[in-house]
């Protein structure tokens, strides 16, 4: 399983940003799929978790602004990001739960977000 992270780049604050996370190969091993966020030198942080089925659930400093989609057709997920504020600045993970527990899940390579003030 391969994911491809897209869609980062510069905003002011207040502005709105779409991250795309495509899967390739073996996608019946995707049991779950999140986004991750890691500002440097902090610890990587849950902000979106999508399931099969459409249920999403977000951390609380998301909630209301951000929001998790997917699209099955393009085994695409999506992170649609509104009043991004600085805070928010941070490199996007999109994240892949392995269906075999005892497998490694799956990563990709992050795509930078940048909110100016």
């Amino acid at each position: 399983v391969q994911l491809q992270a897209s869609g980062g780049g510069l905003v002011q604050a207040g502005g709105s940003l779409r991250l795309s996370c495509v899967a390739s190969g073996d996608i019946s091993m995707i049991y779950s799929m999140a986004w991750y966020r890691q500002i440097i030198g902090k610890d990587r942080e849950l902000v979106a978790s999508i399931r099969k089925g459409g249920w999403s659930s977000y951390a609380d400093s998301v909630k209301g602004r951000f929001t998790a989609s997917s699209d099955n057709a393009k085994n695409t997920i999506y992170l649609e990001m509104n009043n991004l504020k600085p805070e928010d600045t941070a490199t996007y993970y999109c994240f892949g739960q392995n269906s075999n527990p005892t497998a490694e899940d799956y990563w990709g390579q992050g795509t930078l977000v940048t909110v100016s003030s």
